[in-house]
């Protein structure tokens, strides 16, 4: 499971996303997210799913590798899934047995929801897969520098983001490692219910979090060693600017959002 997680991982390319200026990405991805939210009947989650899949073939990364993010939300979507098929309220009953009664409408819910969050993980997979942690930074630091004005602390906080993301893949290989290590020792974390293999998982924690610790401690040492000092006097080897690669998203994407506009308040 943890090798399918690919939110945080970047993978290089030449696509026209990764050419893309990270502001544009970004600021995109948040309103694709809300427009997952704000859809509300059949028009506006087809075209929310092409234009996922239209994304998925033009960013450059396999498609198989962007889905596998999908896989950890399995337990998630499951349970989701039945709650809102037996306890969304509904007319048309379909299946009726003591007090449990499952609807269509329960099941028409189960499935925008589980749609709706994979779209999300999906999303958020593409923004990360094809920006660098320091083109990310940057997006965020530039897009968020208004609120310097009064005092906000903006390049250390899209610092912060930025390291969580990169942490994310790192942790993942550490978590691997350990499970690697502790399975040769004669650990057991296959079998099982659920709650077993959730309290199989324990011995993982500790060493974990040790090496966690350790590892931001010695990311703090190098950034002090090489004379970081936050956002004082930092320049860029490559500023970000936008060109005819975003205007062409950005033109494209508004012409969407337009007709998704029309199609989820007017159809």
């Amino acid at each position: 499971m943890l090798k399918n997680i690919t939110m945080g991982q970047y993978i290089p390319g030449n696509s026209v996303l990764h050419r893309a200026d990270p502001r544009t990405k970004i600021i995109w991805t948040m309103f694709l997210i809300i427009a997952l939210f704000i859809a509300n009947n059949i028009y506006g989650y087809v075209m929310m799913l092409a234009l996922v899949g239209i994304i998925l073939v033009i960013c450059g990364v396999p498609v198989s590798y962007t889905l596998r993010g999908i896989r950890p939300l399995l337990i998630i979507l499951i349970i989701t899934s039945a709650i809102n098929i037996f306890a969304y309220p509904g007319s048309n009953v379909l299946v009726s047995f003591g007090s449990f009664r499952i609807t269509l409408e329960g099941i028409l819910q189960a499935i925008i929801i589980a749609v709706r969050l994979s779209l999300m993980v999906i999303i958020g997979s593409i923004l990360t897969l094809t920006t660098t942690p320091i083109a990310l930074t940057d997006g965020l630091e530039k897009l968020l520098s208004p609120l310097k004005k009064i005092k906000v602390p903006v390049h250390e906080m899209a610092m912060m983001m930025s390291i969580a993301l990169r942490f994310i893949p790192t942790l993942l290989e550490e978590t691997d490692r350990i499970i690697k290590a502790q399975s040769s020792r004669g650990a057991d974390f296959d079998t099982g219910n659920f709650i077993e293999k959730a309290k199989s998982f324990i011995p993982v924690l500790i060493p974990l979090f040790v090496n966690a610790f350790k590892r931001a401690e010695e990311l703090a040492t190098a950034m002090e060693s090489r004379c970081y000092r936050g956002d004082i006097g930092r320049t860029r080897m490559k500023e970000l600017v936008y060109t005819k690669v975003d205007r062409n998203i950005n033109i494209f994407l508004i012409m969407f959002y337009i007709l998704f506009i029309l199609s989820t308040f007017f159809i």
